[in-house]
């Protein structure tokens, strides 16, 4: 027995693409609504261009603050450079530290940048918790300058003794972006801190993963003689 074909209902917008008169229908509606409703209208008409006036109002502020603060923050970055971290922090009376670029350019890329060197100054102070605060600000797509804000992260908590965090801080640098240049030695950390916790199975799993994905890397031999070392050790316990 044939089955019957039922004829497909055309859509709306169809049917109005081929009836002239329902789409005349449709447009004296339309413009009832609007006329009926002129204010309503007028009203998210002008809160429309109010945004899109105001997002590209706020785009060129934030740019112009962007330039604003690279070229401040030159002096304090030549300062980091030469060592002169208090005068990097806090400016020297004429010009800004990066503290001062956090507070005044906040929304900017400078100061985002600013997190990543103060964090690595407070870092060097031995200011641990100031340290963290700072790098845990700073957020990059950089292949490098993620990944070792991850590790000096590591080693702020590593210099607190706070082994569970410093391993993954030195796990989330090493997952960032693998390559053989930076994974390897970001893992040799990470088992470092592993073993302080005395987590052998996962400090081995370190040693093991630059030793059979990176052995080209400089770190491949240290790593061979710690795969070793903790594959006696877990077998003797």
């Amino acid at each position: 027995m044939a089955k019957t074909k039922y004829k497909k209902k055309p859509k709306k917008s169809e049917e109005l693409l081929e009836n002239p008169e329902a789409l005349a229908e449709q447009i004296s509606k339309t413009e009832q609504f609007i006329e009926k409703n002129k204010k309503l209208v007028m009203i998210v008409g002008g809160a429309i261009a109010l945004i899109v006036a105001a997002y590209f109002l706020y785009d060129y502020w934030v740019t112009n603050q962007n330039q604003l603060a690279q070229s401040e923050m030159f002096q304090a970055v030549y300062y980091f450079e030469k060592d002169s971290l208090d005068k990097a922090l806090n400016g020297d009376g004429n010009n800004y530290g990066f503290l001062q670029i956090i507070e005044e350019y906040p929304v900017t890329k400078a100061a985002n940048l600013a997190h990543y060197y103060a964090g690595a100054i407070y870092l060097k102070k031995g200011e641990y918790i100031s340290a963290v605060d700072h790098l845990e600000e700073f957020s990059a797509n950089d292949l490098v300058v993620q990944a070792r804000a991850y590790a000096l992260t590591g080693d702020a908590y590593m210099e607190m003794e706070n082994y569970k965090d410093a391993a993954d801080q030195y796990m989330k640098a090493a997952d960032y972006k693998p390559n053989q240049f930076t994974t390897p030695p970001y893992l040799l950390k990470a088992a470092t801190a592993y073993e302080m916790l005395e987590d052998y199975e996962s400090a081995y799993g370190c040693y093991n993963q630059i030793v059979e994905k990176y052995v080209k890397s400089s770190e491949y031999q240290l790593a061979r003689k710690h795969k070793a070392r903790l594959e006696a050790k877990m077998n003797k316990g």
